[in-house]
């Protein structure tokens, strides 16, 4: 069984995280402390799989993690990169690339440094939209293309994974991809099984929050059921509000954040 966990950011004191973009948030932002005890329980669980690259792994192949980081911020390069590479573990990182260069990301410079240290490069759209799966299909198609055909160009190699922005994800956006020349898409959806849409294969993610114990975070991706099942009976009330509220859900979301904040 090969399990996903899906991180984002990290900085060195929590208390300080601010939103770095529009569209960026800081729901997911753990405190470097934090991240590398995560990192530390994943390690010495008595039941931890191997953590592996994806496209280094065939979709038969179990006993594995996949540790993913979204949006393509600056921490993955100052932080994040070293805390795994410690542990003789690499890491996936999906690229915002409008966000590239802008104060708090990666630019195109330690993009490569960190493609070079052995770390998979995939696509996290263009410009990061909140709803990626209300798009048009071809408004899909150039987030994903023209996100894949930058970082191919900066790294001179295909570009074969992604990850879907926001936790909008639909067989749309699975298809678009697969045109786009991707064979691997990540979503948000807390699950283990794999699908394939026009041969993409399709993986969801676990996700971690501040929140969440160092334990917790090593028993899901040792595969334990209990914490597995409460983060996706969560999720698919998520889901279901998303549904429902359409639009409506973005602006409650960005309302219940800058409320956090001002607190």
């Amino acid at each position: 069984m090969a399990i996903s966990i899906g991180f984002h950011d990290v900085v060195q004191d929590l208390s300080l995280a601010r939103p770095i973009a529009p569209g960026h948030t800081t729901v997911y932002t753990l405190g470097r402390q934090h991240f590398e005890k995560c990192l530390l329980a994943i390690q010495s669980h008595p039941e931890s799989p191997a953590v592996a690259r994806v496209d280094q792994s065939g979709p038969g192949e179990h006993s594995q993690v996949f540790l993913t980081f979204d949006d393509g911020a600056l921490s993955t390069l100052t932080y994040v990169a070293p805390a795994l590479e410690k542990l003789g573990w690499r890491g996936h990182f999906f690229v915002t690339t409008n966000w590239i260069g802008r104060s708090g990301f990666l630019d195109r410079q330690q993009i490569r440094e960190l493609h070079q240290r052995g770390h998979l490069i995939g696509s996290h759209s263009c410009t990061h939209p909140e709803r990626m799966s209300s798009l048009a299909h071809a408004d899909l198609l150039r987030e994903w293309r023209d996100s894949c055909a930058l970082l191919a160009d900066l790294l001179g190699q295909p570009i074969t994974v992604a990850s879907v922005p926001g936790g909008f994800y639909s067989p749309r956006v699975a298809r678009a991809a697969s045109v786009s020349g991707l064979n691997v898409l990540f979503t948000s959806e807390p699950r283990v099984g794999v699908s394939f849409v026009d041969g993409c294969r399709v993986l969801g993610r676990y996700s971690v929050r501040p929140s969440m114990s160092a334990e917790d975070v090593s028993a899901i991706a040792a595969g334990a059921i209990l914490p597995r099942w409460e983060q996706a009976s969560a999720w698919l009330g998520k889901k279901i509000a998303k549904q429902v509220m359409g639009r409506g859900y973005i602006a409650l979301r960005r309302f219940l954040v800058q409320r956090a904040f001002v607190r």
